[in-house]
């Protein structure tokens, strides 16, 4: 059994991988460190932040920003325009990017054989093919200690968006106004890349969310209300 925590990407992931695995954890760890260094808005000399002054074209960057850019243009798509990669009129895919890179941390670990691992990174998790379940909290978003639900399964991924720890710092990019309906909304799905993505665009949602959940294959949501009310789509995997 190995277990790991590292602070990268501005929060705190963590691995648990039902196997000795150290080596596969360590290459999946330096994998988040380089995404890191491509993709983070905070970093001036990040390829994103040149590519977002204008000082380099999209084929002087590694070649995983053009996919990263073209993932995020299908989740704008698939969101009607409710997930932007402009968020705030400047170039930031970081909606989709933690996502994307737990996925491929979990693949790594998979390719390795550890198939029974949990990747976490500040709440968004994928969940390796582990044939005994998980149990997954998610955290109430008006009660600090408290959860508002439970997730189990396993070969799937968990994210949720929400204003309980930065305020409200989504935006709804169709009026430039914070989202406010939702205290928070979890997703689960197969693969965390869209699944994240989408979670901050129900987030902005608000209301529609449910409708569009519903509406949208291999995706099911919980959500606190700003009012204190549940809602949950109908195969949600609560315990």
């Amino acid at each position: 059994m190995t277990r790991h925590v590292e602070h990268v990407m501005g929060t705190v992931f963590s691995f648990d991988v039902r196997h000795d695995a150290d080596d596969a954890v360590a290459r999946a760890v330096a994998w988040l460190h380089h995404v890191d260094a491509v993709f983070s808005t905070y970093r001036p000399d990040s390829a994103i932040s040149h590519l977002g002054r204008g000082e380099i074209e999209l084929s002087d960057c590694p070649p995983e920003v053009a996919q990263v850019l073209s993932l995020c243009a299908q989740a704008e798509h698939d969101t009607n325009g409710y997930f932007t990669m402009y968020p705030g009129g400047r170039l930031d895919p970081s909606g989709l990017v933690k996502g994307w890179a737990i996925e491929e941390a979990s693949r790594i670990l998979s390719e390795a054989g550890a198939h029974r691992h949990c990747v976490n990174g500040g709440g968004d998790i994928q969940l390796g093919a582990d044939p005994s379940p998980w149990r997954i909290g998610i955290a109430h978003p008006a009660r600090p200690g408290a959860l508002c639900t439970v997730v189990t399964g396993h070969d799937l991924a968990i994210a949720t968006s929400g204003s309980a720890e930065r305020g409200p710092h989504i935006l709804d990019p169709h009026t430039g106004r914070a989202a406010g309906a939702l205290l928070s909304i979890t997703l689960v799905g197969p693969r965390l890349t869209a699944v994240d993505a989408f979670a901050t665009a129900a987030f902005a949602m608000g209301a529609a969310a449910r409708d569009w959940v519903e509406e949208t294959s291999n995706l099911e949501a919980f959500a606190v209300t700003t009012s204190g009310d549940t809602w949950r789509t109908k195969g949600f995997p609560a315990l």
